[in-house]
């Protein structure tokens, strides 16, 4: 894979786009019930089709649209306790096309919730070079701190070690100071970056 030509895409979508932040992108009307399904989601003690009920039931009471419906459905299926990777991928697909039917003002932040859960599900089968590329594909359409965290955790699953740091170093030189400070909040989080903490960047 080209790196090179890699970073430049990303580093292209942010000079020619202002940044925006992630909750520009996100209908404040069904920010409180995803975060309530991502709650339940984390609960050892719902079973899958618990799960799918509930989200379906977001939907049909008008808390959550389609696209999220699918998206919350694609969580589970993805979920390494579930890992239907054919229900996951169908899911996506499906995401997809009620995304461009709602179209709108989402448009470009719901079709990369779609190419995030097309990265992670070839990530979690360890074919981290297509993930790479859905998730730089996600960053390109949301600039935000969660996709390109996604980037660099390919990168080190790669054992690109060297392109992660040099990659972050670009983006603490170039991007916008609040995409920066979240994505260095981001690794200090997260374990699959985990070796990305106090390096000294290229200059």
């Amino acid at each position: 894979m080209d790196l090179e030509a890699l970073f430049d895409r990303i580093l292209h979508a942010v000079d020619e786009q202002a940044y925006l932040t992630p909750s520009v992108h996100v209908d404040p009307q069904q920010q409180q019930a995803m975060a309530e399904i991502a709650v339940a989601i984390q609960d050892d003690s719902l079973d899958a089709d618990q799960l799918r009920g509930l989200i379906r039931s977001y939907h049909q009471r008008g808390r959550i649209d389609r696209v999220m419906m699918l998206s919350g459905l694609h969580v589970v299926a993805a979920h390494p306790s579930v890992a239907d990777w054919a229900e996951a991928a169908r899911l996506a697909a499906e995401q997809e096309q009620a995304a461009m039917e709602l179209g709108g003002p989402r448009l470009q932040a719901n079709l990369a919730s779609v190419e995030r859960h097309r990265g992670v599900v070839a990530f979690l089968q360890d074919h981290f070079e297509i993930a790479l590329d859905y998730f730089s594909r996600a960053f390109e359409r949301q600039h935000s701190a969660e996709n390109l965290g996604n980037v660099l955790c390919c990168l080190l699953a790669l054992g690109e070690t060297d392109d992660a740091l040099d990659l972050m170093g670009r983006v603490r030189r170039s991007f916008p100071a609040q995409l920066v400070s979240d994505l260095e909040d981001r690794i200090t989080r997260d374990p699959d970056l985990a070796s990305l903490r106090n390096q000294e960047l290229p200059s």
